[in-house]
């Protein structure tokens, strides 16, 4: 795998229903909120009117992305999109990311627990060095500096 650059952005699927929802819009606020992070957007929220062919729509987008990002609240709004996000991922072999509960800590149901790689709050530097360990296998050992001053 190539190291992500501007020339080989990394490929990611942020889970949906073909409905605008504000944890879908707010992974793209913390991808786009990070310096020199580039990707490439493979989920469209435009729906083909029945389920066969939103099915089929989904499974291509899904087919392009290098990894899935899956907020956990869609679960609970729309759990059998969800559900079919994670089995094309397992059937593709497509690593999931999970986002816990923006907000409010509360359990996550069984099959985001099963199936995601990783599971992380929101956080941009969480979001960005988990997409570069699932899509690329890139190390994202970071080092803190914290400065202080000594009276």
């Amino acid at each position: 795998m190539s190291s992500i650059s501007q020339e080989q952005p990394v490929q990611v699927f942020v889970g949906h229903a073909f409905e605008s929802a504000p944890d879908y819009h707010r992974v793209f606020e913390y991808l786009e909120s990070s310096h020199n992070f580039y990707y490439r957007n493979c989920s469209a929220l435009q729906a083909s009117g029945d389920d066969r062919q939103n099915m089929l729509q989904m499974r291509e987008q899904i087919a392009r992305a290098e990894v899935l990002i899956l907020p956990a609240s869609l679960y609970q709004e729309q759990a059998q999109w969800v559900e079919f996000q994670l089995e094309c991922a397992r059937v593709l072999e497509k690593p999931v990311i999970v986002l816990e509960n923006f907000g409010v800590k509360a359990p996550l149901p069984a099959a985001l627990k099963r199936q995601g790689a990783e599971l992380i709050d929101w956080d941009v530097r969480a979001l960005v060095d988990a997409i570069r360990r699932q899509a690329r296998h890139e190390d994202t050992t970071r080092w803190d500096v914290i400065d202080f001053k000594l009276d």
